[in-house]
């Protein structure tokens, strides 16, 4: 079952002698459960691609459908609520509240969606992530990769039809970076659960199902995580 379909998309900022392609024609697609990542240097538009992904940024040209919903035909009131309900997003910088604690901030997206959340379901997201004991922490009270596996937490629990991880281990050690793509991997495994991920380090991508390559704005398939395709 496809769940992301992006077809040739371009972004092109300024104009003139100004003009910079941050895309150029890119096209691809991920089917539901597959834990994909795209890697590139600085500036080669690997960001940008996530950003038009999860509606944050606007492409120039091209389409995005997220289970068959084309992201930018929609009302911008329409595109914001789809956003929030079906793209869970994990930053490099961990965006938690921290006037709230573990719990609290995993539950944040359903209550800003004014949906209730299933205290069994959190519970599961807190073992999963081995955040039981932690539950009332702040994020203050929190190692940076604690505070990633709540960011990770976050993304889950409204059960998106995708995940963005934009560079998710940038701000971590090498111990917590493996630790966090282990939890995604076991993430996309145990829900079904479709993960996009860009990164600069492609030794974080030896468990992901398949691995795109971006440089100068054009998009390369890699296929799948074998020596040969990442050398």
């Amino acid at each position: 079952m496809e769940i992301l379909k992006v077809k040739n998309l371009c972004k092109t900022y300024g104009s003139g002698d100004t003009t910079v392609e941050a895309l150029k024609n890119v096209s691809f697609s991920l089917d539901k459960g597959r834990f994909a990542a795209v890697v590139g240097e600085s500036g080669s538009g690997k960001s940008t691609l996530l950003n038009c992904i999860g509606a944050l940024d606007t492409p120039s040209s091209g389409s995005i459908l997220i289970d068959g919903q084309n992201l930018f035909s929609m009302k911008e009131e329409k595109r914001t609520i789809f956003r929030r309900r079906n793209i869970g997003f994990i930053f490099q910088s961990f965006q938690l509240v921290s006037e709230l604690n573990v719990e609290q901030n995993i539950m944040f997206p359903l209550l800003l969606d004014y949906r209730k959340p299933d205290p069994a379901a959190i519970d599961e997201i807190l073992d999963l992530l081995g955040l039981t004991e932690r539950r009332h922490h702040l994020p203050s009270q929190l190692s940076g990769g604690q505070q990633q596996r709540v960011a990770i937490g976050r993304a889950l629990i409204t059960k998106p039809k995708l995940i963005l991880a934009d560079e998710p281990t940038g701000n971590l050690d090498s111990k917590n970076s493996q630790d966090v793509i282990d939890l995604l991997t076991q993430a996309s495994r145990r829900y079904q659960q479709t993960i996009l991920m860009i990164t600069h380090n492609r030794n974080l991508t030896t468990a992901v199902d398949q691995v795109f390559r971006v440089s100068d704005g054009v998009l390369t398939d890699l296929g799948g995580t074998t020596n040969e395709t990442l050398s």
